[in-house]
């Protein structure tokens, strides 16, 4: 399975803007740039891109290991925090912290740490964080 999103960039860094756009049409030309990302501007940012993604994924595996154990949860709710640092002076996405609670009748607090902690090692975003990137250039005339 694969998905595609789409960004478009006009500009240099500081006064660019861009668009990013998703396969599914939920982003479509949804504006990003530079003030959205490191200051106060209106618009997403990729970190803020990614949050999102995680705390997506890890809800919908965590969902699943609750599961295993045959329970299902009335609620689940989680809030990723990306940080990103200045690592040998080049902009690094150094952490996503995850805070989840949930209303799981018929799980113990133990029962949910631990699927917290399969889903969260599990969830493929939670892997993409540190995967292989491959790419391909075409410099257009």
């Amino acid at each position: 399975m694969k998905r595609k999103a789409s960004a478009e960039w006009h500009g240099d860094l500081k006064t660019g803007k861009g668009t990013v756009s998703s396969e599914s049409g939920v982003l479509a030309g949804t504006p990003y740039s530079f003030t959205a990302r490191f200051e106060s501007g209106k618009g997403t940012n990729p970190e803020e891109l990614i949050a999102a993604a995680h705390a997506a994924c890890f809800t919908m595996a965590l969902s699943a290991e609750l599961g295993k154990s045959n329970v299902v949860a009335e609620t689940l709710q989680t809030t990723a925090t990306v940080t990103l640092d200045r690592v040998d002076s080049s902009w690094t996405v150094t952490e996503s912290h995850l805070e989840v609670s949930g209303r799981v009748p018929g799980a113990s607090a133990d029962a949910f740490q631990k699927a917290a902690e399969a889903a969260e090692t599990g969830c493929p975003i939670s892997r993409l964080l540190s995967t292989k990137i491959t790419m391909e250039t075409k410099l257009q005339p």
